[in-house]
């Protein structure tokens, strides 16, 4: 083999993963919360943290880049580590709250996160709150990116984004709603991207225990609202009407495991697929589109991330019409 002039030494590999390992106990980071910051699967993490060769170099970054073992161009990974800062930000808030509040989402939460690529006006984040006001969709009771008036649920200025904390009931704080599906936790930077985090609704009902069920319907109209949200914001952030902004969407599911697939949410849906208990702990859900095409093919992005959600119960078979259906019923609720 001919002999290397490079000045770049080979890559020791477990190296690397030792101090990434250390690096994460360091900042009294589980594997768990580091996998959810990487956006990559608890298995992933083990795989990772075990050495294993199979995973792709995309997954290994993800995973390096959250303790900051990736040396990237600035623009690279921005969206990662947009969502990175926002949610240690919201693991910073809740570390005061008691083990088992509902603010905590002890029993698992999803993400929603998206970003805008394209040409886009230059805002100052306080201009931000009444935008997402304005473009807040109103058909499922509780929006994503939810504005209140009262000043301790109020968004507010934070690291030059606006950021909003739906605390749960305590002291100083009353609250009527203050399950997890209740407690939100939401960044909108001026440079289009986005990221909210929430509790299931199905963990704060009376008739049944947290983390036993996942709802069939519910994720449909979730996903359908953050797209549409994310259409609409492009549309207004947009520098002229006729740029071209892309968006890239994903959303994340965690706390899977040993709940069951079952039509619950929604008593007029005619998705009944019920299924059996997750094969897996977390889901992560993605995709990009052109903003102005968002509306139009609704069921057509919503399809392949249902589709892989309900395989995770078990659930094969599932046809676009029937996704069609549902977001057709999402889009026709007026709360």
């Amino acid at each position: 083999m001919p002999a290397h002039t490079s000045t770049i030494v080979p890559l020791n590999w477990r190296s690397v993963i030792a101090e990434a390992v250390r690096r994460r106990k360091a900042e009294s980071m589980t594997q768990k919360e580091h996998a959810a910051l990487a956006s990559v699967s608890i298995p992933t993490m083990l795989a990772f943290e075990r050495g294993e060769r199979t995973l792709s170099l995309a997954k290994a970054f993800d995973i390096l880049r959250v303790v900051g073992l990736l040396d990237e161009p600035a623009e690279d990974g921005a969206q990662d580590a947009f969502v990175q800062h926002a949610f240690e930000r919201w693991r910073s808030l809740v570390a005061r709250l008691p083990k088992d509040s509902p603010g905590r989402f002890p029993h698992g939460w999803y993400r929603i996160d998206y970003c805008l690529d394209g040409d886009l006006k230059t805002f100052e984040p306080h201009e931000l709150e009444p935008i997402l006001d304005q473009q807040a969709l109103r058909n499922t009771g509780w929006p994503l990116f939810v504005t209140m008036t009262r000043s301790e649920l109020a968004p507010y200025e934070q690291d030059g984004v606006l950021e909003c904390w739906i605390k749960p009931a305590e002291k100083g704080v009353a609250r009527t709603l203050s399950d997890p599906a209740h407690c939100d936790f939401w960044r909108a930077s001026p440079d289009g991207r986005f990221m909210v985090i929430r509790g299931y609704q199905e963990d704060g009902q009376e008739t049944f225990r947290p983390s036993s069920i996942f709802d069939t319907t519910l994720p449909i109209w979730r996903i359908a609202e953050g797209l549409l949200h994310a259409a609409r914001m492009a549309q207004v952030l947009k520098s002229m009407p006729e740029a071209i902004v892309s968006v890239r969407f994903r959303i994340l599911y965690t706390g899977l495991k040993g709940r069951v697939l079952r039509a619950w949410g929604n008593p007029q849906s005619n998705l009944f697929l019920d299924g059996g208990a997750a094969r897996s702990d977390e889901a992560l859900l993605e995709t990009s589109v052109k903003s102005d095409a968002i509306d139009s093919a609704l069921p057509t992005l919503i399809f392949p991330m249902i589709a892989s959600l309900y395989d995770r119960f078990g659930v094969s078979g599932l046809s676009e019409d029937r996704v069609a259906e549902e977001v057709s019923r999402f889009r026709n609720n007026r709360t």
